[in-house]
């Protein structure tokens, strides 16, 4: 038996030898089942580790073979307990819990006779370091099956033998990959690469295990399947390995300019690991998750992750019934977002009619969509039937005849408020009454676009943001007048097609633009008054966000960006008077990306990369902030976004600092290292917040300048909690 060496179980815990049920359905074979009764998903928490360990006492002698498996063949486990991880700030605790489940896996390695694991649906994390112990791993052959080590994602490290035993399968450039990348792989996609060795429909997963188990299964041989003899020959060499480690290091800092430790922490682990006895590893293992585990960084990773999890039950009602699927939608608009929402919809398996005015816009989106499913079906995303289906859903109609049907539509025509209205007033006279309306506005108000309509309840603003498939957030917009049922099928709607909502008020900018107006233009100010455009976009960089302030506005467009200033302009008074620095450039026709000139060149072609213009001289409108200092800039550029989300969260904008931070890392990219903008706030406390904003108010250019006086002054939230020392979360 392992030493749970004082570890305390949470209030809840159940009984010994309850978390795990123990099953001889045939001579020589004992199954132990996942199924501990105080959770609803099983993950790997004390009481489990504990009670699988019990369980091992029982495989005595006489037991050919051993199959761990879940409650149900959809349903392993879903990794480790967060919520102990989260809390944990001890490290000796983490140690001795890494230990612990060293010792219990270990025990299953070492049974002298075959283990299978036999899993299906979701095995993150630790849910696919247990299988990595037995011998062979069948997994059911099913859509919702996904596979992988996504600690990294987390800021921490697979530490359960995960990081040592992947590569020991698969090979050092194959787990180097998967663990970096935190990828989770599709069921054939792991069988391809070796992480699993037999797959199986669902509804045989245990008579094909006990099978394997017990040597009745030809197609299955004890051994490695990933590696191949070349990969044997470059895992045992250290000079081969070395090499991969460094390019990978390489390749990381690039991308994540070393704010990622656990990346950089596995990187050497993972080299040596064909060469590393589990003894070793354990050491190496339990020291770095202890050092990573209890770090900000994982902390402000594993918030992200869980809100974005706590999103999850935005489409459940009071109770517990989660909003019906659309099956029929339609989209008005067939523009790049209206295309882009239009294919996504039909990929996710709803029936979808696009709908304009113009002919070849249409075209263009059906080319488009049948661009997209090619390729995902050549990166083998979507099998052939899967395909062509997904080419099947989507049709396209001029005008809006057609849309009757629709349980849905959703417009993404022209931001004008005539044209929205227009537009929903057609559509009010085809559609059931209880039809959802939604809007993709990004700056309109909700409720001025439902004015005069019938049933106005039943209109909702989902906002997405440019360009649709990658960017993960999506803003449910609450009107005045929205019902909560509408609101629970928008962020159903949102789930369904992988997208993370946030229900947000109906306020000029809802969150996210709101946010941005104020950083965008601090950066628009700093580079009018000289400071260097490539040093300011490093700085942001730096820091931790996507891309550079000014590159940012480049793929936003200067024409939208001015328009957006303006509509901010309009509905918060002074704090938000905008630059004019980008006036001149909209005149000429210059407006970033999509023209090819911004503040950089965008050459045409695969793999061109964008460089810094040599002719920006011609907006610049002064020289006095050219030897302004890094921090400086960065408080300029920052600080008056902190003190709108301020302003956000004081008007109740958003439900509360976890959804406000979850939106700014999804919905801006705000460094999710730093957790979010509000998470980053409390580190530095508001009493320095406040401080260093009345500093900036000081200044002799922010105190001449039209608004500069109100947008520097403190929210007065931020100024009472500096005065209480309250912190936004907890």
């Amino acid at each position: 038996m392992i030493d749970l060496g004082g570890l305390p179980l949470p209030e809840n815990a159940p009984p010994p030898g309850t978390c795990v049920k123990i099953e001889r359905p045939e001579a020589g074979l004992v199954v132990l089942r996942l199924e501990p009764p105080h959770r609803e998903a099983t993950v790997l928490d004390l009481p489990l580790v504990r009670d699988l360990d019990l369980a091992l006492d029982q495989v005595g002698r006489g037991t050919r073979g051993l199959v761990v498996t879940g409650r149900a063949p959809t349903h392993f486990a879903y990794g480790a307990d967060l919520d102990a991880l989260e809390s944990v700030t001890d490290r000796t605790v983490v140690e001795r819990f890494v230990r612990a489940m060293h010792g219990v896996l270990r025990r299953i390695e070492g049974l002298s006779l075959r283990s299978v694991a036999a899993v299906g649906g979701p095995v993150p994390g630790g849910a696919l370091e247990l299988p990595l112990a037995c011998d062979l791993i069948v997994a059911a052959d099913h859509p919702s099956t996904r596979l992988g080590l996504p600690e990294t994602q987390l800021g921490i490290l697979p530490a359960w033998g995960g990081v040592h035993r992947l590569p020991r399968r698969i090979g050092v450039v194959r787990a180097m990959e998967a663990i970096l990348k935190g990828r989770l792989y599709p069921a054939r996609q792991a069988l391809r690469l070796g992480i699993v060795d037999r797959l199986t429909p669902p509804e045989y997963l245990m008579r094909v295990a006990a099978d394997v188990a017990l040597g009745r299964d030809p197609s299955t041989r004890k051994g490695r399947r990933g590696r191949g003899l070349a990969g044997f020959f470059v895992d045992r060499n250290p000079l081969a390995t070395a090499l991969i480690a460094k390019k990978s290091r390489e390749r990381v800092m690039e991308q994540s300019k070393g704010h990622y430790p656990a990346v950089l922490a596995v990187i050497p682990i993972i080299a040596a690991a064909p060469r590393t006895s589990m003894k070793a590893a354990e050491e190496k293992e339990v020291r770095a998750a202890a050092e990573l585990a209890t770090g900000p960084v994982a902390k402000s990773l594993i918030a992200i992750f869980r809100a974005s999890e706590a999103a999850k039950k935005l489409a459940v009602g009071a109770d517990g019934r989660k909003a019906p699927r659309f099956e029929r939608a339609g989209v008005v608009g067939g523009g790049v977002m209206g295309g882009a929402i239009a294919s996504l919809m039909a990929e996710k398996g709803i029936a979808t009619r696009i709908a304009d005015l113009s002919r070849a816009a249409l075209d263009a989106a059906l080319v488009e969509h049948a661009a997209e499913v090619a390729k995902k079906r050549r990166r083998r995303q979507l099998e052939p039937h899967e395909a062509d289906a997904a080419i099947d859903r989507l049709d396209a109609v001029e005008g809006t005849i057609g849309l009757a049907r629709a349980q849905i539509v959703l417009e993404a025509v022209a931001e004008k408020l005539e044209v929205k209205r227009a537009v929903f007033a057609a559509l009010a006279r085809e559609l059931a009454d209880d039809a959802v309306l939604a809007t993709n506005t990004s700056s309109l108000s909700v409720d001025a676009i439902a004015a005069g309509l019938p049933h106005p309840e039943r209109v909702v603003g989902v906002h997405f943001f440019n360009p649709v498939r990658k960017m993960p957030l999506v803003e449910i917009v609450r009107g005045a007048r929205t019902s909560e049922d509408v609101v629970r099928r928008a962020a159903g709607l949102a789930l369904h097609l992988g997208k993370t909502p946030v229900v947000v008020k109906d306020v000029a900018g809802f969150l996210v633009n709101r946010l941005l107006g104020p950083y965008l233009d601090e950066a628009l100010r700093l580079f009018g008054e000289g400071f260097s455009p490539a040093r300011l976009d490093a700085l942001l960089e730096g820091f931790g966000m996507p891309m550079g302030p000014l590159r940012l506005l480049d793929e936003v467009g200067f024409d939208i960006a001015t328009h957006a200033a303006a509509s901010l302009f309009a509905a918060y008074g002074e704090r938000m008077t905008p630059s004019s620095v980008l006036e001149p450039a909209v005149r000429e026709g210059r407006r970033g990306k999509k023209t090819g000139r911004g503040f950089y060149e965008h050459p045409k072609g695969r793999g061109a990369q964008p460089t810094l213009c040599t002719d920006l001289g011609t907006l610049r409108q002064g020289e006095g902030l050219a030897t302004l200092s890094d921090e400086a800039a960065l408080d300029r550029c920052l600080l008056p976004m902190l003190n709108e989300a301020a302003r956000c969260f004081e008007e109740e904008v958003v439900m509360g600092p976890v959804e406000l931070d979850l939106a700014t890392v999804l919905g801006m990219g705000f460094a999710p290292f730093r957790g979010g903008l509000l998470r980053w706030a409390d580190t530095l406390g508001a009493q320095a917040v406040v401080e260093r904003i009345e500093r900036i108010a000081a200044a002799g250019d922010v105190a001449r300048r039209p608004g500069g006086a109100a947008k520097f002054t403190p929210a007065p939230l931020l100024a009472r909690m500096a005065g209480e020392g309250r912190r936004f979360h907890g």
